[in-house]
Order: structure tokens, then sequence, then C-alpha cells
């Protein structure tokens, strides 16, 4: 072979037990360019998500063995062999193992032959499911959106607590509140989400936003997440303004609710790489229906006066639910994923672009 020559290989189908490597190969292949480095072999071994790190020399050792055309790279090819060497598996075969099993807590992959493989070893399994979503869990870069948010909702709460104001009626809520007689202060519209009417309202929103937030954020990352969030609070303010003109609105629900329809949203768009799908879209469209049902029975049909913005929950509900297709991740994409994702995007802006148009020129709604 000439000098500087890569050695090419025959393409061949992908089995299961292929495709599995490959997404850890993917996940690991940090530049895209089909090939781990020694670097990007190093952030595997000493990755986040596994506890011990190894010394430079077996990382050395690891490459010298693995890299067979002498590149300096691992190519797929390579890293599939490298996991199946029975001299790497001398060198660092149950750092791997533990690494594989770090990774994927719930289950392991299945292939053709009805086999399961735990490391370097096939053990017969009756596991039903994909499970491809679950892998991607990962606490690096931490998911501290939600967390950060949560903590100034807090502090600002606790300040206009301090003196006595805790129904949404302290200095800071005067601030931020959405007050229908100052629809001008267009910061209003989205930061009501920083103000709570008492000690239950923020402790609810605070709980449901970080254990619903935080999981997204592991999978999605921290801007996907914040997206979804804001846009379902933008868009519960411009609903309420529009369905009730002289009520104040305090609150992030329609951020928590967002939060809610983008955990619908990617059960949608992984549909086939979660497990345990249909259960969890039930849950969610259960608690859903059912908070905000009891909402609009109690107002319309028991008359009661409990101040709950139900329109701000359905509008972030919406909201979260299309701007979900449409910025967080699809793990595997398919032609009528692609329709919807078309549809979501077109439909979110019209919604939003005719809320804004309305509270600006719609004004004998407001007088």
């Amino acid at each position: 072979m000439p000098s500087g020559q890569r050695e090419t290989s025959v393409s061949m189908p992908l089995t299961p037990t292929d495709l599995y490597w490959r997404r850890i190969f993917n996940k690991y292949d940090r530049d895209n360019d089909g090939r781990i480095s020694y670097v990007e072999l190093k952030g595997i071994i000493e990755s986040r998500e596994y506890d011990q790190d190894l010394p430079d020399n077996v990382v050395d050792k690891i490459m010298v063995l693995a890299d067979s055309d002498n590149s300096g790279y691992l190519d797929f090819a390579e890293f599939v062999a490298m996991m199946h060497n029975p001299d790497l598996k001398a060198v660092f075969g149950h750092f791997v193992a533990r690494y594989i099993h770090s990774i994927i807590p719930h289950r392991n992959p299945i292939d053709t032959t009805g086999q399961t493989w735990t490391g370097f070893r096939a053990v017969p399994t009756t596991t039903d499911g994909d499970g491809t979503y679950e892998e991607e869990y990962s606490c690096w870069p931490p998911a501290i959106c939600m967390i950060l948010i949560s903590l100034v909702e807090i502090v600002l709460f606790c300040y206009d607590a301090a003196q006595g104001n805790t129904q949404a009626n302290g200095p800071i809520a005067q601030i931020f509140i959405y007050n229908p007689h100052k629809r001008q202060e267009a910061w209003r519209f989205v930061t009501y989400m920083l103000v709570h009417v008492g000690v239950v309202h923020l402790l609810v929103n605070l709980l449901v936003q970080l254990f619903l937030g935080v999981p997204l954020e592991m999978v999605h990352r921290w801007w996907r997440v914040t997206l979804v969030y804001l846009a379902g609070v933008a868009a519960g303010s411009l609903a309420t303004s529009l369905a009730d003109p002289k009520v104040y609105l305090a609150g992030a629900s329609g951020g928590v609710y967002a939060l809610i329809a983008a955990h619908v949203a990617t059960i949608i768009m992984n549909w086939a790489e979660m497990e345990f799908a249909i259960v969890q879209l039930l849950v969610f469209l259960l608690l859903a229906g059912v908070d905000v049902g009891t909402a609009v029975y109690d107002r319309y049909w028991r008359h009661l006066d409990q101040h709950i913005g139900y329109v701000a929950h359905l509008a972030g509900a919406v909201a979260g639910l299309l701007v979900g297709i449409g910025v967080l991740r699809n793990l595997e994409k398919r032609k009528w994923e692609k329709r919807l994702w078309w549809a979501a995007v077109v439909l979110y802006f019209a919604l939003m672009i005719a809320g804004i148009l309305a509270n600006i020129f719609w004004t004998a709604r407001f007088k």
C-alpha cells in the first residue's frame, strides 16, 4: 500500500449489534469526522459518566493496539474491533464493561440472535423495546438552566416575603407581574413567571419544572429546554391577555405546561427509541387533562373564583408541544417526522405572530 494511503473496508449492512456500537462511536466522535482521535479516546475512558481514570500509558497502549493502520485515529471498524480484541480486554476489559453499563443503565442491546451483549460476552435475554433515548441521558454539560431559574424565583419571592408580601403584591412583584393596565411594558409578558402568589404556588411550580426540566436538559441540552420554557411563558401571557383582558397573571405555569408538552413532543418524535413510551404519554396527558379540566369546571360550572389561569396553561402546553417538536433532539428522523416538524414550526410562528398583532392593534379588546 502506498505511504499515507488509508486502508478501505468493504461496506456491510449494520446489524443491531453494530448499530449499538455505532451509537456509542458517534457519541464520542466529538468533531463528527468519522474517526476517534487519541484525545477523544481518552475522553471516553475519562468520561464524567465513568468514575475511574486510566493512566496515560494505558491509554497509549490501547491506541497502539487498536489503531491497526497507524493513522493516529480509530475509524468505526477499528473501534468495534477494539471492543472485541482479547489483547485489549486483558488491558482494560473490565473498565470498558463498567463504562458500557454506566451509560446504558436500563437495558442492553439485542442482536438478531436473541442475545444481549454485556461488555464482550453474549448472554440470552428476553428484554423487549429499544431504550436508545435513555442512553442519551448525560450529566455533562450540567443541567443547570431550570435550577438557575428556580433559584431566581425563590430569591425574588423571599425578598418580597421578607417585607410581609407573599401574595404577589410586593415591590418585586409589582415590577414583574403581568398587569393588564400596563401592557405597554412588554417585559411583563415574560417576567410574570418570576412572581408567585403564596408559598404553595411557588413550590408546585418549582417541583414540576425541576422534575420535568432537568431530565429534558440532560438529553436535549439547556438552550433547547430554555426555548421551550420561554415559548410557553410568552404564549401563556399573550393568550391570557386576549381571553381574559382584565386578569393579572403571575406564576410559571405557562412554562411548566410547556415542559409537560415538550415531554409529549419528545415521546412522539422518539417513540421507537423510548422505553414505555405509551405509558409516559398517557401519564402526562392524564395529569394535564385533570388539572386543566378541574380549573375549567370550577370556574364555569361551580363559579369558584380561584384565579387559576387555565388559558395560560393551555397556551403554554400548545407552545411547548410545537416548539418541542421544532427544537428538541430527534434521535432517528423519519419522513413523516420531517413533515410534522415543518407543520409545528409554521403553526407556532403563525399563532405567535397573530397573538402579538392582536395584542398591539386590537385596542377595543382592552378598553
